[in-house]
């Protein structure tokens, strides 16, 4: 893995940026909804705060980490997307969280998990791309599959006593 990664990425529609402290609010919000199901919430709001702190501190343990997801033009956060890798988990990941339901069926979530994955195999050099996903989440399931990833039933798991779905996506061909 390559360490410091550029801390921002340019899509045709999107900026892809470190996080900051001023998306802790949007963060928190979504962290404390029902949306954020998928990754461990609803969560109180020290427990989310919690989880935005790993964010932030994994871009300074590792180098890189997700994205925070903005507009080209508006930097309000629309989500968080692209690298992560904790300690514990057993392969590279690039994971996503989108904010607001609103945004569903508009690409962006494609878009900007496009450039992490790419970013992933071309920049980060990494060995192994996974999405972990909750066997439930139709919608995680759907963006994994239009990016090429397939289910590995034979991966390791995240979290043993919380089994999800591996996604494993495609090496490029030029990478093979």
């Amino acid at each position: 893995m390559t360490p410091n990664a550029p801390s921002i990425i340019d899509t045709d529609r999107l900026v892809l940026r470190q996080p900051t402290a001023d998306d802790w609010p949007v963060f928190r919000d979504f962290m404390m909804s029902d949306r954020s199901k998928g990754v461990g919430g609803p969560l109180n709001e020290g427990k989310a705060w919690r989880s935005f702190a790993a964010e932030v501190g994994h871009w300074q343990i590792h180098g890189f980490g997700m994205w925070a997801v903005t507009r080209k033009g508006n930097d309000t956060a629309l989500g968080v997307i692209g690298a992560w890798f904790p300690a514990d988990w057993p392969e590279t990941e690039i994971g996503w969280m989108v904010f607001d339901p609103e945004l569903e069926g508009t690409g962006i979530a494609f878009e900007a998990a496009q450039a992490a994955v790419h970013h992933a195999w071309n920049v980060l050099k990494w060995d192994t791309v996974v999405s972990y996903i909750s066997d439930w989440n139709t919608r995680s399931i759907a963006l994994a599959e239009r990016l090429g990833a397939v289910l590995d039933p034979n991966a390791p798991q995240p979290k043993e006593d919380t089994p999800c779905l591996v996604y494993r996506h495609p090496r490029p061909k030029a990478r093979s």
